[in-house]
């Protein structure tokens, strides 16, 4: 799950982590008032998208008077800001941040992300700061410097200051970076956190260190601990078919291509969608129905899929091992007849009540082409598919 720039900053601050003075506004009235309550002579205007790149899209404004403080909030709210981490319809723009702007001396990178091969928690920094960390670990890794965290003891002050030498930080600087490396390792790992990032980092000609922007990724595993977090979510920047498998307990994740996928099992839902690939096709999605499926689950999964208008062709593959084959070909067989399918649909079912499953398929009367191997399945998805793109 992702935070807003300003419910991040609001938790960076609970942890000690400099940022600047702001509030958020959903109109131009709150805009208003909280400038005025701010008393600066220039503000920054900021839309609050899950997405970067908003500076160059137009989702940040200097400002210096109401005029046109008014025209960028109005310009922003009730818009869709179009990055280069959005597709070409962009992230609704419903709430702005209305912040003070300080002189910038210097622009840092930092960073925290799991790092699931040394099974740590890594912190990067670099003084490469308002540049995409992606551009930077292309044309100059060098300037990435990487530090693992001991689980059992945190970050520690001898860390803080070796990065701090690293980024060219003098004695007094490096006394507030020690502070605020401290606490946003404390707060990655108390919010349970997947990533952080302070970009840019800000030292600011009054020699201060200031967190100017910031990410934060939150693992949806560990939301059932964090009740506050949780209530930060804003469904308006996600996917509507992934909030709606969520509400379901199914894993689903949008893809472009034209191939709806169902399966049971992550591990069975990747080798699926990698055989699709292999033999010419693409998925449109990846959607595990777990281990536990029900034929209301399996319906509603199959919903899902279809609500995707790029879909020409839907393969579930099945292995019946908790889960029973004729379950799952209730909820196909409910789902094709009442939201009434006209692509084709290839089912493999393989282990637990797999016959029974298969004969009620062949009985339903139903369009179903049943498989009888993976890669037949894949192949004949594939077919089916480009052959609904040739009639079209």
């Amino acid at each position: 799950m992702n935070l807003h720039e300003y419910q991040a900053k609001q938790l960076f601050a609970e942890y000690g982590l400099p940022v600047p003075v702001g509030e958020v506004a959903s109109s131009v009235q709150e805009a208003i008032t909280i400038a005025d309550k701010l008393g600066k002579p220039r503000l920054v205007v900021k839309a609050q998208v899950h997405a970067g790149g908003r500076g160059k899209a137009g989702g940040v404004k200097l400002i210096s008077n109401k005029d046109e403080l008014t025209a960028a909030v109005q310009g922003m709210l009730g818009t869709r800001l179009v990055t280069y981490q959005t597709d070409a319809h962009g992230q609704p723009v419903n709430q702005v941040l209305i912040e003070e702007t300080c002189n910038i001396g210097r622009e840092l990178y930092l960073g925290a992300v799991l790092d699931r091969a040394q099974r740590r928690v890594v912190i990067m920094a670099s003084t490469e700061g308002g540049v995409e960390i992606e551009k930077v670990a292309e044309k100059n890794p060098e300037k990435i410097l990487k530090v693992a965290v001991d689980p059992l003891v945190g970050v520690l002050p001898f860390q803080c200051r070796e990065i701090g030498f690293a980024l060219g930080l003098n004695l007094d600087q490096i006394k507030q970076f020690t502070q605020l490396l401290m606490g946003l390792g404390k707060m990655f790992v108390e919010c349970d956190l997947s990533l952080l990032e302070v970009n840019p980092l800000v030292v600011t000609k009054e020699d201060k260190l200031l967190c100017l922007d910031g990410k934060v990724n939150i693992d949806d595993n560990g939301l059932y601990r964090q009740p506050k977090l949780r209530a930060m979510r804003d469904a308006s920047q996600e996917d509507d078919r992934e909030n709606r498998a969520r509400d379901w307990e199914l894993n689903y994740i949008a893809l472009d291509g034209d191939i709806g996928c169902m399966v049971n099992g992550a591990g069975l839902a990747m080798a699926t969608m990698d055989l699709i690939k292999l033999h010419g096709g693409n998925p449109a999605n990846f959607l595990d129905v777990g281990g536990g499926a029900t034929k209301e689950r399996v319906t509603e999964a199959f919903k899902i899929i279809l609500s995707d208008s790029n879909v020409k062709g839907v393969l579930v593959n099945i292995f019946g091992g908790i889960v029973r084959c004729d379950l799952i070909a209730d909820g196909i067989i409910s789902a094709v007849a009442e939201v009434g399918i006209k692509i084709p649909v290839v089912v493999r079912l393989e282990g637990n009540n797999a016959d029974l499953g298969a004969k009620k398929l062949s009985e339903s009367g139903l369009n179903i082409i049943a498989a009888t191997s993976l890669t037949g399945a894949a192949q004949q998805i594939v077919k089916a598919v480009k052959h609904v793109g040739v009639a079209a």
